[in-house]
């Protein structure tokens, strides 16, 4: 696999946001302002890079039935790193973040590049699926707070552009998120398509084979069985 490939999975086709689908709750939460999503971005792709490092590192030492909680112990350690580093310098933004901060450790972006990528290939390779799917993420969060903040509050990074009376408050709230996601979503599909290439798409009709975090489970169907 080529080196600059993995970095551009993880914007384009394998988007961990649009086309993976993964930590959309803190993406809707934290996709209000642009400054917050930015702040959140920044800090998911260092504990992406760093946890990813790590992981890819131990991947021969970490004994297979407890691998899960170690990679969310190695995870864990690089989220209090971050805290701490933004609570120092940058005050406002961790009170921005809030809960969402800490959270970034059980963020399935974050776990599932551990179990999917880091713990099967080399350091580098890894660290560069941390940057690709960090990036991913952060351009698409940072995207949408754009679009949200513009339309809802009439500023961009608290620089006010567009008159309050024709802002749309509606785009602040959960509908808003959930549409600008959406958008975004059949954007990214329709890019692809244009290019001749298709989004990840994961059938059940095979079981496990078709499913992207069967070793997790190591085919216990728990996710079948949960979605049924």
């Amino acid at each position: 696999m080529g080196k600059l490939k993995i970095v551009f999975n993880g914007i384009l086709k394998e988007n961990p946001v649009l086309v993976l689908v993964l930590g959309t709750c803190p993406v809707l939460a934290v996709s209000v302002s642009v400054a917050g999503a930015l702040g959140m971005g920044i800090a998911a792709t260092f504990v992406l890079i760093g946890s990813n490092a790590v992981i890819s590192a131990l991947r021969k030492i970490i004994p297979s039935n407890v691998r899960i909680p170690c990679y969310i112990t190695v995870i864990a350690t690089f989220v209090t790193i971050v805290m701490m580093l933004i609570k120092a310098f940058v005050p406002s933004l961790y009170a921005a973040l809030g809960v969402y901060l800490p959270l970034i450790v059980v963020n399935c972006i974050i776990l599932g590049r551990a179990e999917m990528f880091a713990a099967k290939n080399k350091m580098l390779d890894s660290i560069l699926d941390g940057i690709g799917m960090g990036l991913g993420f952060t351009l698409i969060i940072v995207i949408m707070a754009s679009i949200r903040e513009l339309l809802g509050e009439g500023s961009w990074f608290g620089v006010s552009i567009i008159p309050e009376e024709y802002t749309i408050g509606v785009m602040t709230r959960s509908p808003g998120g959930f549409l600008t996601y959406g958008l975004l979503m059949a954007a990214l599909a329709a890019i692809l398509a244009k290019k001749g290439k298709k989004p990840l798409k994961f059938s059940t009709s095979n079981g496990c084979a078709d499913c992207p975090v069967a070793s997790a489970c190591n085919g216990s169907h728990e996710c079948e069985e949960g979605a049924e």
